[in-house]
């Protein structure tokens, strides 16, 4: 069951990517943010209401850096769709393995500098070089968004994936103290009122563009919210890291479900170099979810120094 809620929460996400560049014609940024929260609050508060789960946490703290992180990816992410190819933006943003494996890199670099006193990690060079060929796989498929002048909502972009790594380690550590999916997810859509409410009152409001443009924004929050509650059903029955890489893994079927629209609908032309950078993007990062789940980073010898 986990594979297909998997598979559905991509497929809805990439859908979703639809929704909002046809929405972008008339909304920025912060305002489809604000209204995807909205929406998205008003479904899980129904949800739970139906299901008898209590919306009082005992835990807001992590539900604000859960929403701090995931709203500030999201909305990343969201400006990359407007400006960029959707295949391209949805490929950035699954870029969380790979950002989660230079983070654990990073992590065990520092426990190798003189005089640290800690227990020692290694390197892990197999996923040193995953890494640097993933990132050299970002520089391919961006080539195009450079030479059309876009460099920085790619990199706005890339940073979306980054937030979303940090955003999927909350999640998990939520699922593990055990609360309940919708109440993760209505806090969520809470963050995601809020900032994108601040987020209009620095960029303003754009005119109503009548119900025919404005209808976009209910597939949207629903696609949105629905895909949240799928994700965080597969996060949460995965109860062993195998079957946490299997979740993490799987989630690159979006990006197969994003080209295709962008091909269809849109008409994006990536070229050879852009499809072959997403190519090495998807396989490095499962090569580095495989990696980090073999233990990328076992203990060294300490230094006598």
């Amino acid at each position: 069951m986990q594979v297909l809620w998997v598979v559905v929460s991509t497929f809805l996400f990439a859908t979703m990517g639809v929704c909002i560049k046809y929405a972008s014609v008339s909304f920025n940024t912060a305002e489809i943010v604000f209204y995807r929260g909205l929406m998205g609050m008003a479904i899980l508060w129904a949800m739970s209401r139906s299901q008898g789960v209590s919306l009082k946490t005992a835990h807001p703290l992590m539900h604000a850096w859960r929403s701090l992180t995931g709203v500030t990816s999201m909305g990343c992410w969201f400006y990359a769709l407007t400006q960029i190819p959707l295949a391209s933006a949805m490929t950035l943003n699954y870029m969380s393995s790979l950002w989660i494996a230079v983070i654990l890199l990073l992590g065990a670099a520092w426990t190798l500098r003189p005089g640290y006193r800690g227990q020692r990690q290694a390197l892990n060079i197999p996923l040193v070089i995953t890494i640097a060929i993933g990132f050299t796989g970002v520089v391919l498929m961006l080539q195009p968004s450079f030479a059309q002048d876009q460099t920085v909502p790619a990199l706005i972009g890339l940073c979306s994936g980054l937030l979303s790594a940090l955003a999927y380690m909350q999640l998990s550590a939520m699922a593990r103290i055990g609360e309940p999916e919708s109440r993760t997810v209505f806090y969520f859509g809470l963050g995601s009122t809020l900032m994108g409410l601040g987020g209009m009152l620095f960029m303003g409001m754009s005119p109503w563009p009548g119900w025919q443009q404005a209808l976009w924004l209910i597939p949207l929050g629903v696609l949105a919210a629905g895909g949240q509650i799928t994700l965080t059903k597969a996060y949460s029955s995965a109860k062993t890291q195998r079957a946490t890489l299997v979740a993490a893994n799987l989630q690159y079927s979006g990006i197969v479900f994003a080209s295709l629209y962008s091909l269809f609908l849109f008409g994006d032309a990536l070229g050879i170099a852009g499809w072959t950078g997403m190519a090495l993007i998807v396989i490095c990062g499962i090569a580095a979810s495989i990696f980090r789940a073999r233990g990328a980073a076992q203990p060294v010898p300490a230094s006598k120094t």
